[in-house]
């Protein structure tokens, strides 16, 4: 195997492992807590479940007027802790730790400004597919 060969092997083996990493099906608490009114577009016209899945998106066709392939709301350390930024309900102060968050048994995600980050979790039961 020379160089050149080398180097090709090495871009398939990223490559094939970025389209690993991109195609991860979202959880259930990511697609079926997110409101279709606040859904983005993530696929195309006809396009099925399985290829929406296979590009980490979800989908849900049975709401008329939305996209039925979308992007999930963002994945979070636990599954009760996935949710709108509407749905927060505050479970600390301003300036609260993580640690003293996690103290509380609450979720902590300081992502976005203006909302609460230390909020309550939600029950993973009303999460399906």
């Amino acid at each position: 195997m020379g160089p050149r060969d080398a180097q090709l092997l090495a871009v398939l083996l990223i490559l094939g492992l970025c389209a690993l990493v991109g195609g991860e099906k979202p959880s259930a608490c990511q697609c079926s807590r997110l409101s279709p009114q606040k859904r983005t577009d993530c696929g195309f016209s006809g396009i099925t479940s399985d290829q929406c899945f296979d590009k980490g998106c979800c989908f849900d066709s049975s709401v008329a007027g939305v996209p039925w392939c979308f992007e999930p709301l963002p994945k979070q350390e636990s599954e009760q802790c996935v949710m709108e930024v509407t749905d927060r309900k505050d479970c600390g102060y301003p300036g609260i730790s993580p640690e003293e968050c996690a103290s509380r048994n609450c979720c902590f995600s300081n992502l976005i400004f203006e909302v609460p980050w230390c909020f309550y979790p939600k029950s993973v039961e009303d999460c399906h597919y």
